[in-house]
């Protein structure tokens, strides 16, 4: 896949971080940077192309209000400056929005709205109404009541996740590092890769962390898995910097452009793979590993070997081989609690001592996406 792909897009993922919108530690949110992610925005909607924007700086925006050197460490004090900052970056980009007759919205979202089926379905059909609309949603973590997604917070694998939800073309990666080197950036000899057709074949631990801004919370390992979850699910990605945004749609040189391996998936098996959180495990004998991997079946009780973790029916677990080796996730057909006395036996004899309910798979294949 080629940088073609760019250009053909017509549904479109910008994120950009709190480094490029605010600059040095503690800087106040640089108006001509949000003017800049609004008019990289504007060109994918001039093309004909459906935006939305994940924008982190909601924390970092409140820091010079509130007369802070540096980002706080302590969970109270950023969620109070997200609460300062949050309102700062959306009118900020509103009203750079409105000089164009285009409409902005907000949407703050936290883990569970992406992890949870249910929350899932319901950010899906919002946005896709506000596309339909011809709005931009401005998406942002709900920094100010988030815990944990403020901790490890990462809005690049956010914004590879809305990528998934809203079945994007194209996710593109605003950061303050220009594209993705073969070393981290800082090291003498490090040069830019400008095309990666397999993601899989980055190492990580060669690259560099976070940015030296210091006001976000990711780093460009963050920004490969975003890659991963985005390419894997048919959703090619280009990674840039706000100075080459414009110019790196276009020119072959700029940017690090990810090719997407395979086609696009079915929106509930996206979810499954990437956007789930599993709450138990199944361990399947190496029978059941290769008939699922190899004819794509149903797992029956029969294949499995041992159960961990409390889980009802419907959550998401992963089934591993015996090695230990996670191979799909699934959506379960039945309580832990339930499964022990199922192990190893099969569907039959289960409906004749247990009851007629017994008489069918642990996860269908239809709930059921390979890793």
């Amino acid at each position: 896949m080629s940088r073609a792909a760019i250009s053909a897009a017509r549904r479109v993922v910008i994120k950009v971080g709190s480094s490029s919108l605010t600059g040095s530690a503690g800087a106040e949110l640089d108006p001509r940077a949000v003017q800049k992610v609004v008019d990289v925005a504007l060109t994918f909607k001039k093309q004909g192309a459906d935006v939305v924007l994940v924008s982190s700086g909601a924390i970092a925006a409140g820091l010079a209000p509130l007369g802070l050197k540096v980002r706080p460490r302590d969970l109270a004090t950023q969620q109070a400056a997200a609460s300062v900052g949050q309102g700062l970056l959306i009118a900020h980009y509103g009203e750079k929005f409105k000089a164009h007759n285009v409409i902005s919205s907000q949407v703050l979202l936290t883990t569970e709205d992406v992890v949870r089926r249910s929350h899932y379905a319901n950010a899906q059909q919002t946005l896709t109404k506000l596309l339909s609309l011809g709005v931009v949603p401005i998406i942002n973590e709900n920094d100010t009541v988030g815990t944990q997604e403020i901790r490890f917070g990462d809005n690049d694998r956010l914004a590879a996740l809305v990528a998934l939800l809203i079945q994007a073309d194209l996710l593109v990666l605003i950061s303050d590092i220009d594209a993705l080197y073969d070393a981290p950036p800082t090291q003498s000899g490090a040069r830019p890769i400008h095309h990666v057709a397999d993601v899989t074949e980055i190492d990580v631990n060669a690259l560099g962390g976070a940015g030296s801004a210091g006001v976000g919370s990711g780093g460009m390992v963050t920004k490969v898995e975003a890659a991963r979850i985005a390419t894997s699910a048919g959703i090619p990605m280009l990674l840039t910097s706000l100075a080459q945004a414009d110019t790196s749609i276009t020119r072959d040189d700029q940017g690090t452009f990810f090719s997407a391996h395979t086609s696009k998936t079915n929106s509930r098996l996206l979810w499954l793979a990437h956007a789930s959180t599993p709450r138990g495990r199944l361990t399947l004998d190496d029978g059941a590993v290769k008939a699922i991997r190899e004819r794509g079946v149903s797992l029956l009780p029969a294949g499995v070997t041992a159960v961990s973790g409390e889980f009802i029916s419907g959550d998401t677990v992963e089934l591993v081989s015996e090695q230990g080796t996670v191979i799909a996730r699934g959506l379960v057909a039945f309580d832990s609690e339930e499964i022990p006395q199922m192990l190893g036996r099969s569907t039959k004899e289960l409906a004749a001592t247990l009851g007629a309910e017994y008489e069918r798979e642990l996860v269908h294949r239809d709930d059921l996406v390979l890793l």
